[in-house]
């Protein structure tokens, strides 16, 4: 696990369409970057139906949401379809971003950050519960806001 404080480590991966994402492309804005073992699986639908249904208080939040497993860029695209998951969804074969936050070598450890939006890692999830995850963030978003706000 990375530890809160750090500054988020430097990805650059492609989304279901092929286009490539970075961690700068989160910039100025929260980022939440969940890590999941594999595309539609009972636990990784669970947890990636919940972004979804929250995806508006993401964005009233001015939050946006990566998703990243080492499936390929066509199973995300069917993924996404399937679900309608409107957020983004990385693949990460070689399991570089995976290994770098923590999310072991086998990219079946289920861990989440939230970023900042100066790349610092806000806040770190090690244990992840797939149906409550979305609502848990959502909650350390707004405290870690209102915080910010009265500084």
């Amino acid at each position: 696990m990375l530890e809160t404080g750090t500054k988020a480590p430097a990805f650059f991966l492609k989304d279901k369409d092929g286009k490539i994402h970075t961690l700068t492309d989160a910039r100025r804005r929260w980022l939440l970057l969940y890590f999941y073992p594999k595309d539609d699986t009972p636990g990784c639908t669970k947890e990636a139906c919940a972004m979804r249904d929250n995806l508006p208080r993401f964005k009233n939040l001015d939050a946006v949401v990566f998703g990243i497993s080492a499936d390929s860029e066509e199973s995300h695209r069917n993924f996404a379809e399937k679900y309608e998951l409107p957020f983004t969804l990385l693949s990460d074969p070689e399991k570089k971003a995976i290994t770098a936050c923590g999310a072991d070598e086998t990219g079946k450890k289920r861990i989440s950050y939230l970023i900042d939006p100066h790349g610092v890692i806000m806040k770190a999830y090690d244990k992840v519960n797939p149906e409550t995850h979305a609502e848990e963030v959502l909650r350390d978003l707004e405290g870690l806001q209102k915080e910010e706000s009265q500084k």
